[in-house]
């Protein structure tokens, strides 16, 4: 293969002077050049001058690299503004919704485009999706999702032997004692069970170092902010699946200061991101009572020594089988679905956090 040669800049600026002098094709025959080229950098010197033949690259001349990088930047910042105005609904609700627009939006921009348009890391980006997409956890995942929505589907009345049936017949092999781990795992606990039934002649018993009493006790009203929170967990059949909404409320203006969007009842993907959106600017300095139900997302050692940690808090939990206790937040679930199921239509993820983040009472915006 025939080696291309390489003119040095002085080489050219004589190649076009003798050109001028001579003639173009005299002194292309003489130097073994063709002619084009000597007419290219004549053309070239009268259009830049002394900034001519600047390198063998791309660029020609200095003003051309600097015109090209101005609108190399121009087009980088359009692309940083495009990302965070679509992303800025998200980014008011904390860094898992930040994650969840990078996810959804991976077909569309680059990642590290994204990542560094809202100031996160795509190190940091990856360890949060890698955290559940491992084989055995997407089998677990999806276990979970079947489970729950058998029990949702019929009116919370199944059991574990009843739903381990319904799974057999849809080709998925779980034995009681399985689906008994998942159901405890999920808070799911039948309407029909007897351990369901409320004991309201029994006085509180702390044999759980998490389950706290009833000092709430329907008293729906706060005299100023941050004085009576409550949260509540519901499930919302999505599209793509059953999804749960947890969120938290001050009784104060009702307003939503903390939620979450998860597809499982985990405590990392329910009541702790709730909590952390919910105390992002605020200073809690006197006793605020935290009032919630008894479900595992509540009921842990996790969530138990978080709140522990503010020194200020203190707890209180719906009395066993009394609905009406979080009958507050339970209500807001209620209005939430009505607007949301406008139209056959199912339902999307999007619809939902976009509800919320419209929500006249969602103060975390």
């Amino acid at each position: 293969m025939k080696k291309r040669k390489i003119y040095d800049r002085n080489f050219k600026f004589n190649a076009v002077k003798l050109g001028v002098e001579r003639g173009l094709h005299k002194v292309s025959k003489e130097l073994g050049i063709p002619s084009s080229n000597i007419y290219s950098w004549q053309k070239e010197l009268q259009e830049f001058g002394t900034g001519s033949f600047c390198g063998s690259g791309y660029f020609k001349n200095p003003e051309q690299k600097r015109i090209f990088d101005l609108k190399k930047k121009l087009e980088e910042l359009k692309l940083q503004i495009e990302i965070f105005k679509n992303a800025n609904k998200h980014i008011a609700a904390g860094k898992p919704m930040i994650f969840h627009f990078i996810e959804d939006n991976l077909d569309r921009y680059p990642l590290w485009k994204m990542c560094k348009a809202l100031g996160i890391l795509t190190g940091t980006y990856h360890k949060w999706k890698s955290q559940a997409k491992s084989p055995r956890q997407r089998q677990s995942l999806l276990l979970e999702q079947e489970v729950t929505a058998i029990f949702y589907e019929y009116k919370q009345r199944y059991g574990n032997i009843r739903i381990s049936e319904e799974l057999k017949s849809r080709g998925i092999k779980l034995s009681p004692a399985q689906v008994t781990f998942y159901m405890k795992k999920l808070g799911l606990v039948s309407k029909l069970s007897t351990s369901n039934k409320s004991k309201y002649s029994s006085p509180f018993i702390p044999y759980n170092p998490c389950i706290f009493p009833n000092i709430l006790n329907r008293q729906f009203n706060a005299e100023k902010p941050d004085q009576v929170w409550v949260s509540a967990i519901t499930s919302i059949q999505t599209v793509t699946g059953l999804l749960f909404l947890t969120i938290i409320m001050d009784l104060y203006d009702r307003n939503i200061i903390g939620w979450s969007l998860s597809d499982r009842l985990t405590i990392k993907e329910t009541s702790m991101p709730a909590w952390e959106m919910a105390v992002q600017g605020r200073t809690i300095e006197k006793e605020l009572l935290f009032h919630s139900d008894r479900g595992p997302q509540y009921a842990n050692k996790a969530f138990t020594r978080k709140l522990a940690s503010y020194k200020c808090i203190k707890r209180s939990m719906s009395r066993k089988g009394n609905y009406l206790d979080n009958a507050i937040p339970r209500n807001f679930f209620t209005s939430l679905k009505s607007e949301l199921v406008q139209s056959d239509d199912p339902v999307t993820k999007k619809q939902i956090e976009e509800a919320l983040i419209a929500s006249p009472r969602n103060c975390s915006k």
